[in-house]
């Protein structure tokens, strides 16, 4: 398993390696066609460019094998086949590549795996470096980043650098797939602060959107929206909540995975919480 600084520090050389090649390749190419025009080397300028263009064709060659790897990735995680995803990652950080997207996909996919292995902090530290790079037209994967720091912060109960994380989206334009991300963490990160009310607020939409998540993530979520309810004294839309939390997951599972949610099973069976 490939530890996170050493990911961290391999994805930093390969940029710093690929932008200087992609200089120097760039420079002597411009070299290469404008001597000629001054001195009486058009035969060893013409054979370096062909030189040139031989090397640049080689490395971009590689960097479509490391583009083709990284691409693979996400759909072996969704599937669950995480050995699997561990080890095309791992190819496609050890693949040198001209383009920075792909490294910087293959960081996000790795970050991507370390929060599906609940591996908090290795998930938040790639995170962290994804974020401090020049991402350019990927903004998309800025975005997708916050969400997993936020997540992996409240896994770990850093709930103020969670809050900061979450605090960058607000304003930005997401899509279907990230805004149902947002609100399952934001959720997560009020109940902890116990902002009943800002939980409920648009409790309609919130429920339309939390309906169209993977289930056990929509249970958690309409669990949350319960205890919301219950806070505010709107046992109708608690009740409701929790009947629809109770057929898209596991009770049991939820509280373990979220204690505070005990309060909605345990004043119905106090011999639940005891169990």
């Amino acid at each position: 398993m490939m530890p996170a600084q050493y990911a961290i520090a391999r994805l930093r050389r390969d940029l710093t390696i690929g932008t200087t090649l992609n200089f120097t390749l760039a420079s002597i190419a411009a070299i290469c066609l404008v001597l000629p025009i001054g001195l009486d080397i058009g035969f060893a300028g013409t054979l370096l460019l062909v030189v040139v263009g031989g090397v640049w064709l080689v490395l971009s060659a590689q960097s479509v094998r490391g583009s083709r790897l990284a691409a693979s990735s996400p759909s072996l995680i969704a599937s669950g086949r995480l050995d699997a995803a561990e080890q095309q990652i791992e190819q496609a950080l050890h693949t040198f590549s001209l383009y920075r997207t792909t490294k910087l996909l293959s960081l996000h996919h790795l970050a991507m795996l370390r929060h599906a292995q609940r591996r908090w902090e290795d998930c938040a530290q790639l995170c962290r470096a994804l974020l401090s790079q020049r991402l350019g037209s990927l903004q998309s994967l800025a975005r997708q980043s916050r969400l997993l720091l936020a997540d992996s912060l409240l896994e770990t109960g850093d709930v103020g650098g969670a809050y900061d994380a979450l605090a960058a989206l607000y304003h930005q334009r997401l899509s279907l797939a990230e805004a149902m991300n947002l609100l399952a963490v934001q959720l997560d990160y009020q109940s902890r602060v116990g902002a009943w009310e800002q939980m409920f607020e648009g409790a309609g939409t919130k429920v339309q959107l939390a309906e169209l998540m993977p289930a056990p993530i929509a249970a958690r979520a309409e669990a949350l929206l319960a205890l919301a309810a219950r806070k505010l004294d709107k046992q109708d839309w608690a009740n409701w909540l929790r009947a629809r939390a109770e057929l898209l997951g596991d009770v049991n599972e939820l509280t373990r995975a979220r204690p505070i949610l005990w309060e909605l099973w345990s004043a119905q069976n106090p011999a639940m919480h005891d169990a």
